[in-house]
């Protein structure tokens, strides 16, 4: 247990980690902020130090991993020539569908006060849907100009049914229900590129 008065490393990080196995362990419905902070082995009080309560929690979880999702997204440039197009997709789709457990998602859906703070977030500019969206539709334009996408190809039309169908998986899914995450994103890519471009001649 961390002594009171002594600053924690990560503090957030570690408050997240710790709801988020709580959900997984024991289910949405044993989240509260003693649980977390137990899980976290902090003071009782450090949660509600920090958030206003236990729903402005759910939503910085939520939208830190969607965060941490876009920077997923903006690395994409980096790939640009590198790896199989597809694998870059996939890769991404797995990231962004393995970044909030489905309890974690329903919680954040079905708690009023939690959905109206991360939809307020995301207006005000928070990364979201939509910065995924708009990176995924860059990186395709590049490859598309490396010749590694057909030139017929429609990058924006295809960032948006990527990003818009791994969204609602993400949103609806079952807690329960068993999921593959990379054979799901793996046929959604192939849906949506068609077969491999060869190196242009």
């Amino acid at each position: 247990m961390s002594p009171r008065g002594v600053a924690i490393p990560d503090l957030r990080e570690r408050l997240f980690a710790a709801a988020e196995r709580v959900v997984t362990r024991d289910g949405a419905a044993a989240l509260t902020s003693r649980a977390v902070t137990d899980e976290a082995q902090c003071a009782k009080g450090v949660l509600h130090a920090h958030f206003a309560g236990l729903d402005e929690f759910v939503a910085a979880l939520v939208l830190d991993r969607f965060a941490r999702s876009a920077r997923g997204a903006e690395a994409l440039a980096g790939r640009v020539g590198r790896g199989a197009v597809a694998d870059n997709l996939v890769d991404f789709a797995v990231a962004l569908l393995d970044s909030l457990d489905p309890a974690v998602v329903g919680l954040a859906m079905t708690r009023p006060t939690t959905s109206l703070h991360t939809r307020r977030a995301l207006e005000a500019g928070e990364p979201g849907f939509a910065a995924m969206q708009e990176s995924v539709a860059g990186y395709l334009e590049a490859e598309r100009e490396a010749g590694r996408v057909p030139e017929g190809a429609d990058p924006h039309t295809i960032a948006l049914a990527l990003v818009g169908t791994v969204h609602h998986l993400l949103m609806t899914r079952s807690p329960h229900a068993p999921f593959d995450s990379r054979a799901t994103s793996a046929r959604l890519v192939t849906v949506l590129l068609g077969p491999p471009v060869g190196p242009p001649a």
